[in-house]
């Protein structure tokens, strides 16, 4: 499959709010998207096909030395291609000159997002119980730290 990691601009707002409102149980509105493409501390990739239609998505807030991955999404259809790995990727190169650790938060039942996270060098951290109260689940707080980061 051909495709191609972008920065997201205004027209992906609609597919990529499209996508997030069928993948989360709190997506974000197609506003918030596009205020998030004015933030100076946001990073937002897409995986584009060579049309421009959006296979994925990942969202990284950085303030100073420290990045949190906000969100990571790829359409349902294309999992498992190494679409989100692609995305992932660029985010832990950016960590590993930027950063001095990247974290996020993973529902406890989404095995595939562990799996992923965990081959990274993510390690669990803690626990936030109940965070997804919609679908009854705790959040798992995983960490990667990077040893090239600027500080």
């Amino acid at each position: 499959m051909n495709y191609q990691l972008v920065p997201m601009d205004k027209s992906h707002l609609r597919e990529v709010a499209e996508l997030d409102k069928a993948l989360f149980p709190r997506p974000w509105s197609q506003d918030s998207w596009e205020s998030e493409l004015y933030n100076t501390t946001v990073s937002l990739v897409v995986a584009e096909t060579e049309e421009g239609h959006v296979l994925g998505y990942g969202v990284l807030g950085v303030i100073l030395d420290e990045g949190c991955l906000e969100k990571i999404a790829t359409r349902p259809e294309y999992q498992r291609q190494g679409i989100a790995q692609a995305i992932l990727g660029s985010f832990l190169r950016y960590g590993q000159e930027h950063l001095a650790f990247l974290t996020l938060e993973v529902r406890d039942d989404n095995a595939p997002a562990l799996a992923l996270y965990e081959k990274n060098g993510f390690v669990e951290v803690g626990r936030r119980k109940n965070y997804y109260p919609e679908v009854h689940r705790d959040a798992i707080l995983m960490t990667r730290e990077f040893e090239g980061g600027e500080t």
